[in-house]
Protein backbone atom coordinates (compact mmCIF):
# COMPACT_ATOMS: atom_id res chain seq x y z
CA UNK A 1 0.00 0.00 0.00
CA UNK A 2 2.82 2.61 1.17
CA UNK A 3 4.90 1.63 -2.19
CA UNK A 4 1.73 2.20 -4.24
CA UNK A 5 0.77 5.99 -2.46
CA UNK A 6 4.45 6.49 -3.04
CA UNK A 7 4.16 6.37 -6.89
CA UNK A 8 1.31 8.28 -7.01
CA UNK A 9 2.05 11.11 -4.90
CA UNK A 10 4.08 13.19 -7.18
CA UNK A 11 1.63 12.25 -9.80
CA UNK A 12 -1.12 13.47 -7.43
CA UNK A 13 0.49 16.69 -7.14
CA UNK A 14 1.28 17.64 -10.67
CA UNK A 15 -2.13 17.47 -10.78
CA UNK A 16 -3.40 19.48 -7.81
CA UNK A 17 -0.72 21.69 -7.50
CA UNK A 18 -1.93 23.86 -10.76
CA UNK A 19 -5.71 23.34 -10.07
CA UNK A 20 -6.12 23.91 -6.20
CA UNK A 21 -2.98 26.87 -6.34
CA UNK A 22 -1.36 27.50 -2.79
CA UNK A 23 -3.40 24.72 -1.32
CA UNK A 24 -1.95 22.50 -3.95
CA UNK A 25 0.06 20.07 -1.04
CA UNK A 26 -3.89 20.27 0.76
CA UNK A 27 -5.60 19.31 -2.30
CA UNK A 28 -2.79 16.43 -2.76
CA UNK A 29 -3.32 15.41 1.36
CA UNK A 30 -6.78 15.23 0.40
CA UNK A 31 -6.60 13.28 -2.86
CA UNK A 32 -4.31 10.43 -1.61
CA UNK A 33 -6.64 10.27 1.50
CA UNK A 34 -9.48 9.40 -0.31
CA UNK A 35 -8.03 7.24 -2.91
CA UNK A 36 -6.22 5.47 0.64
CA UNK A 37 -9.89 4.93 1.43
CA UNK A 38 -11.89 3.66 -1.29
CA UNK A 39 -8.84 1.92 -2.91
CA UNK A 40 -10.61 -1.56 -2.17
CA UNK A 41 -13.78 -0.04 -4.55
CA UNK A 42 -11.34 0.12 -7.52
CA UNK A 43 -12.62 -2.92 -9.25
CA UNK A 44 -9.57 -2.62 -12.47
CA UNK A 45 -6.18 -2.20 -11.29
CA UNK A 46 -4.89 -1.60 -14.25
CA UNK A 47 -7.01 1.79 -14.37
CA UNK A 48 -5.41 3.16 -10.97
CA UNK A 49 -3.84 5.95 -12.70
CA UNK A 50 -7.41 6.97 -14.22
CA UNK A 51 -9.05 6.66 -11.13
CA UNK A 52 -6.15 8.02 -8.99
CA UNK A 53 -6.40 11.14 -11.84
CA UNK A 54 -10.16 11.41 -11.35
CA UNK A 55 -9.71 12.06 -7.72
CA UNK A 56 -7.37 14.54 -8.00
CA UNK A 57 -9.07 16.57 -10.57
CA UNK A 58 -11.91 16.82 -7.86
CA UNK A 59 -10.21 17.41 -4.49
CA UNK A 60 -8.20 19.96 -6.01
CA UNK A 61 -11.80 21.78 -7.53
CA UNK A 62 -13.01 21.34 -3.98
CA UNK A 63 -10.11 22.33 -1.88
CA UNK A 64 -9.57 25.38 -4.31
CA UNK A 65 -13.30 26.12 -4.30
CA UNK A 66 -13.39 26.12 -0.06
CA UNK A 67 -10.40 28.04 0.30
CA UNK A 68 -11.01 30.28 -2.82
CA UNK A 69 -10.07 33.56 -0.45
CA UNK A 70 -6.39 32.85 0.71
CA UNK A 71 -4.50 31.67 -2.95
CA UNK A 72 -0.58 32.28 -1.23
CA UNK A 73 0.97 31.63 -4.04
CA UNK A 74 1.19 29.19 -7.04
CA UNK A 75 1.86 26.17 -6.94
CA UNK A 76 5.06 23.90 -8.73
CA UNK A 77 4.08 24.30 -12.43
CA UNK A 78 6.56 22.55 -15.35
CA UNK A 79 9.47 24.45 -15.33
CA UNK A 80 9.33 25.99 -18.70
CA UNK A 81 12.04 28.83 -19.96
CA UNK A 82 12.08 31.88 -17.75
CA UNK A 83 10.58 31.52 -14.01
CA UNK A 84 9.58 35.25 -14.10
CA UNK A 85 7.63 34.09 -16.81
CA UNK A 86 5.99 31.52 -14.85
CA UNK A 87 5.15 33.93 -12.02
CA UNK A 88 3.65 36.27 -14.27
CA UNK A 89 1.23 32.95 -15.41
CA UNK A 90 0.94 32.23 -12.30
CA UNK A 91 -0.47 35.75 -11.28
CA UNK A 92 -3.18 35.57 -14.61
CA UNK A 93 -3.63 32.00 -13.11
CA UNK A 94 -4.61 33.42 -9.79
CA UNK A 95 -7.30 35.19 -10.93
CA UNK A 96 -9.15 32.33 -12.78
CA UNK A 97 -12.09 30.43 -11.35
CA UNK A 98 -10.79 26.69 -9.55
CA UNK A 99 -13.68 25.73 -12.06
CA UNK A 100 -11.45 27.28 -15.12
CA UNK A 101 -8.04 26.50 -13.72
CA UNK A 102 -9.31 23.07 -13.92
CA UNK A 103 -10.27 22.40 -17.44
CA UNK A 104 -7.27 25.30 -18.60
CA UNK A 105 -4.73 23.03 -16.89
CA UNK A 106 -6.42 19.59 -17.96
CA UNK A 107 -6.49 20.61 -21.52
CA UNK A 108 -3.52 23.24 -21.62
CA UNK A 109 -1.35 21.52 -19.46
CA UNK A 110 -1.94 17.95 -18.89
CA UNK A 111 -2.85 17.46 -23.09
CA UNK A 112 -6.33 15.75 -22.45
CA UNK A 113 -9.05 16.20 -24.89
CA UNK A 114 -12.12 17.79 -23.96
CA UNK A 115 -14.36 14.45 -23.91
CA UNK A 116 -11.63 13.11 -21.46
CA UNK A 117 -11.71 16.44 -19.14
CA UNK A 118 -15.80 16.38 -19.04
CA UNK A 119 -15.05 12.70 -17.50
CA UNK A 120 -12.70 13.52 -14.99
CA UNK A 121 -14.43 16.77 -14.19
CA UNK A 122 -17.75 15.42 -14.08
CA UNK A 123 -19.82 17.66 -16.03
CA UNK A 124 -20.67 17.95 -19.65
CA UNK A 125 -18.21 18.12 -22.81
CA UNK A 126 -20.33 21.16 -23.90
CA UNK A 127 -19.41 22.47 -20.02
CA UNK A 128 -15.77 21.99 -20.58
CA UNK A 129 -16.13 23.55 -23.62
CA UNK A 130 -17.69 26.89 -22.55
CA UNK A 131 -15.39 27.13 -19.70
CA UNK A 132 -12.23 25.70 -21.65
CA UNK A 133 -13.37 29.21 -24.03
CA UNK A 134 -14.13 31.96 -20.94
CA UNK A 135 -11.26 30.43 -18.96
CA UNK A 136 -9.16 31.64 -22.46
CA UNK A 137 -10.44 34.85 -23.23
CA UNK A 138 -10.12 35.71 -19.38
CA UNK A 139 -6.42 34.48 -19.40
CA UNK A 140 -5.76 36.24 -22.82
CA UNK A 141 -7.37 39.64 -21.10
CA UNK A 142 -5.63 39.86 -18.23
CA UNK A 143 -2.76 38.67 -19.46
CA UNK A 144 -2.97 41.70 -21.93
CA UNK A 145 -3.48 44.41 -19.27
Amino acid sequence: MNELLDALAPFVGRICGPIALGHGADASQEALIAIFKSLKTLRAPEAVWGWARTIAVREAVRVARDRRTVPAELADLPQRGDPQLETEIGDVLRRLSPEHRAVLVLRDLEGYSESEAAALLAIEVGTVKSRLHRARRTFREVWSE
